[in-house]
């Protein structure tokens, strides 16, 4: 993979539908989608103007799971609204082991002394929505939930300057992609009053066929109201050392020695929202709590301040 200067434009229709004649979601969306995939290895490398990054995982599996993330008959991996012309689907990957790596390419802007930065985690997963469009396959909205267990990551200052630079030299074309992804996103879904009780528990047994009346509520349920990308850690040790063999001559001459920090986090979670706008409701945030209602007051107090300038401008 390489990074590009200018965003692609979109994917337009699903390819595996336009390759079996069809335009709308069918029976060539769902044999793929039942599919289980099992890799031992596979290594990505990237490449960028400031560094290269390679990912290596072990033993990936990926597979459909109902709502609940278990697996089960693969008819109950997919919720269909036929009012909404709407589908509802859901993966998820698992894996072993995942290495990355990343290093200064050598027509970076980076110090020309860097050091290599290495993390190994253990087994972990990603979970995976989708809504898309019964007529085109077109993605609407998406979720994407990474999950890790404990992890530990040392790292040395030099490692950590050299993590920020990578950063640094990723958030142009990030947000380029960025912008082009919210000019072409949909206009904001309106949260029905169902939705906002997304985390009540649904009576209806899950082996059971719901009937037509209940699928609406249903959908209503498991639906993605937008677009979400979600971090969660169980545990995360991280070890931040003095770089000791560069500074060694220096740090004897001074009689000092090298320094280092140790950080706990516990169920550590980062939750991102590309496109929520400013005042819109947040009660169906993965974790949303009554907290948030006296910051939503004050997000719409500042909006409607905003609008106000700019009418008078």
């Amino acid at each position: 993979m390489k990074t590009c200067e200018e965003p692609r434009p979109p994917n337009g229709q699903s390819p595996i539908a336009l390759a079996a004649g069809q335009s709308e979601y069918g029976f060539a969306e769902k044999v793929v989608e039942g599919m289980f995939i099992v890799v031992n290895s596979i290594t990505i490398k990237i490449h960028s103007k400031a560094f290269h990054a390679s990912f290596e995982l072990w033993q990936l599996q990926g597979y459909s799971v109902n709502p609940n993330w278990q697996q089960s008959d693969l008819r109950l991996t997919r919720i269909t609204d036929p009012q909404r012309g709407e589908v509802l689907t859901f993966k998820e990957l698992t894996w072993q082991t995942l290495r990355i790596e990343a290093d200064a390419t050598d027509n970076g802007d980076q110090d020309p002394v860097t050091t290599p930065l290495r993390l190994i985690t253990n087994q972990g997963r990603i979970q995976i929505s989708l809504k898309r469009r019964t007529k085109d396959c077109n993605v609407v909205a998406s979720k994407l939930m990474f999950l890790l267990d404990d992890l530990l990551w040392v790292l040395t200052d030099s490692q950590l300057k050299a993590m920020m630079k990578y950063a640094e030299s990723l958030s142009e074309a990030m947000e380029k992609s960025a912008q082009q992804r919210k000019s072409l996103a949909p206009e904001s879904v309106q949260v029905s009053e169902f939705g906002i009780c997304a985390q009540q528990s649904w009576a209806q047994p899950f082996g059971g066929s719901p009937s037509p009346s209940s699928i609406g509520q249903y959908f209503d349920k498991h639906d993605m109201k937008e677009s979400s990308y979600h971090l969660l850690i169980s545990r995360l040790d991280l070890h931040i050392c003095d770089d000791s063999h560069a500074r060694e001559a220096g740090a004897l001459k001074h009689g000092m020695l090298g320094g280092a920090i140790q950080l706990t986090f516990r169920r550590m979670a980062f939750d991102y929202y590309p496109f929520h706008r400013a005042g819109d409701a947040c009660k169906h945030w993965v974790r949303y709590s009554e907290a948030m209602e006296t910051r939503g007051q004050w997000a719409k107090k500042l909006v409607s301040e905003f609008q106000s300038k700019l009418e008078k401008l």
